[in-house]
């Protein structure tokens, strides 16, 4: 079980884990072991989340989720396996707090008596500029 808030919890075998061979730092390493980790999540199918959360996540998810729901986090950051899994595992969890904090409501307010005499005093002096423009006319 994965504690993401109090609320919300994730069972371990929602999320698939793939490990593939990575590029970048590890020496000779790099051609034998698969250190990279390609964690997959299936939002769409997820049973741990709710409805809102689901849909800010995959809003914020972006480009990193296919079209079957499903969220793939790429992870080859370090060296060793151990820790790119962790790293995976983090950054998945910091996504769904993210998308679990609910958004702040925007309140309308009204312009100000100050900002409204800016805007007409703005307007009249435009309107001057072009009038001046005008060609003069002769009696």
């Amino acid at each position: 079980m994965i504690y993401i808030t109090p609320t919300i919890r994730l069972e371990e075998r929602e999320i698939q884990e793939e490990f593939i061979l990575s590029s970048g730092p590890g020496g000779q390493n790099v051609n034998k072991v698969a250190t990279a980790v390609k964690l997959r999540f299936q939002v769409i199918n997820s049973t741990s989340l709710p409805d809102d959360v689901r849909k800010r996540l995959i809003r914020l998810a972006g480009r990193r989720i296919s079209e079957d729901g499903t969220l793939i986090i790429d992870a080859r950051r370090f060296r060793s396996q151990a820790r790119n899994r962790e790293d995976a595992m983090t950054r998945l969890v910091e996504l769904i707090r993210k998308a679990a904090e609910k958004p702040k409501r925007r309140v309308r307010t009204k312009p100000t008596l100050a900002s409204k005499k800016r805007r007409l005093e703005t307007k009249r002096r435009r309107g001057e500029t072009k009038h001046m423009r005008r060609p003069v006319r002769l009696p």
